[in-house]
Order: structure tokens, then C-alpha cells, then sequence
């Protein structure tokens, strides 16, 4: 008996010393930041956009990669802007699920987050033939059912230690002033950012690119942050073959 409780003790202790990221990056958790020094990564909500091609050529200039959450039809119907998506998916960028419409989730039940998920899958595979791993809620909303229905669909959630606030109309200037109290060093950072903002594809994205390269950071995707560089993505199903919302 003192054997089988000194072990169960073992296990415990041993589980406790995972760090959050791993636990995340297994499954069931939240992925907040990196789990490795000397990166950053850069992502992007809301498209695609009429500003995303912008986007892409500034990151492909500064051989830098980021990660894209775009949702269904926020912004007008993701098939309209489908060509800019796909260019930023074989330009090696990892494209991740924003739900549908923009939903708030946490507000939603297990039916209604499955919806939200599925519809966006859909595209994904009429667009790009394959399936994300990764996911961000919307507003960052991971209450609820949230974290369990996601989860439980085999979506790794992300968030980010570091906002940008350009949501909000925070100049680029304040902006980068976030990142750099957040600091270089230790574990790299997850910005939050919108493409669907004319300043940061025209200046904020810049000013990230300069600083990070000044402090010797490599900018990666979030799976590759995260130690799981070609985990992006599963197999998709097929989609319907629509070509409209």
C-alpha cells in the first residue's frame, strides 16, 4: 500500500511540473504564449482581407512567417477574398479557424460552437483542402463550453500574452510599446493583431518586423512557437464544394 501511494504521489508531483504551454499544446488547455525562447509570433484576425496580399509581400520581405485566423463572413464572405487566403496558406504561413462569424462562444452551447467550427471547416477544405488544428475564439472568449467542445473537436486554442489593441484604435506607435514592456527575452510572445486594419498592414507590422529582428527574434507560426512544426494541420474530410456563403 505504501508502495502504490508513494507512486500515485510521484505521478502527481511529476504532472504538476508540465509547463502550461506543453499542457496546452497536448490538448485541453489554452495556448497563451511560446514555449520557446528566441521567436515571436505574429498573427492576424479577422480576414481574409482586401489588405492581406499587402500583408503577405511586407512578411515575405522580412522572411518572416505568421499565422492567419481568418473567420467565415465577418468581413463579406471568405470565398470572395479565398485567393488572398490560399496565397498566405502556400506561402507557408499556417492558416488557424476563427469560427464562422465572429460568435462570441462562450455564449453558445456545445450544438451552436460546433456550428460555428464546422461551417469554417467546410470552406477551409473547399478552399485548401485541409483541416486546422489551431483555433482562436473569438474576443478571446474560452468560458463555457468553450474549452471542452473545442478541444473535444481536436482544435488546439490560442489566445495571446501580448494585444496590440489595433481592435481598439491604438496608434502603432502604442502598440509596439506593448510589445516592447513585454520584453525579448524568456519564452517568446503571441501578438494579437487585425489584419482588417489599414495601420498595422501599413506601419505597425513594420515597426514588429524591426524590433524583432533587432532583438534576434525568429518570427515563426504559432505551431512551430509552440515546438509543433507540422501539427498545423489534419486531413480534411472534403468540403461541399461551395464557392459562396
Amino acid at each position: 500500500m505504501r508502495a502504490a501511494i508513494i507512486s500515485s504521489l510521484l505521478t502527481l508531483a511529476s504532472a504538476a511540473t508540465i509547463p502550461a504551454e506543453l499542457q496546452a499544446r497536448q490538448g485541453g488547455g489554452v495556448i497563451t504564449s511560446c514555449s520557446q525562447p528566441g521567436v515571436i509570433a505574429l498573427t492576424y484576425d479577422d480576414g481574409p482581407h482586401t489588405n492581406t496580399n499587402t500583408l503577405l509581400q511586407k512578411l515575405e520581405a522580412a522572411g518572416a512567417k505568421a499565422t492567419f485566423f481568418p473567420t467565415g463572413t465577418l468581413y463579406g464572405c471568405i470565398y470572395n477574398n479565398a485567393a488572398a487566403l490560399k496565397a498566405a496558406y502556400d506561402a507557408g504561413h499556417q492558416i488557424g479557424s476563427h469560427t464562422w462569424t465572429h460568435a462570441n462562444l462562450q455564449n453558445l452551447g456545445d450544438a451552436g460552437i460546433r456550428d460555428e467550427m464546422t461551417k469554417l471547416e467546410n470552406a477551409f477544405a473547399n478552399i485548401l483542402g485541409v483541416k486546422p488544428n489551431y483555433m482562436r475564439p473569438p474576443n478571446g472568449a474560452t468560458g463555457g463550453s468553450v474549452i471542452p467542445t473545442v478541444s473535444g473537436m481536436g482544435y488546439k486554442i490560442v489566445t495571446w500574452d501580448v494585444d496590440s489593441g489595433d481592435w481598439n484604435n491604438t496608434p502603432p506607435q502604442q502598440s509596439l510599446q506593448n510589445l516592447q514592456n513585454a520584453g525579448a527575452s524568456g519564452n517568446g510572445h503571441i501578438m494579437l493583431m487585425h489584419e482588417t486594419v489599414a495601420s498595422t498592414v501599413n506601419t505597425l507590422t513594420d515597426m514588429v518586423i524591426d524590433w524583432a529582428t533587432q532583438n534576434n527574434l525568429r518570427m515563426v507560426t504559432v505551431a512551430e512557437c509552440m515546438g509543433d512544426a507540422g501539427g498545423e494541420y489534419s486531413q480534411s474530410t472534403g468540403g461541399d464544394g461551395s464557392s459562396s456563403c
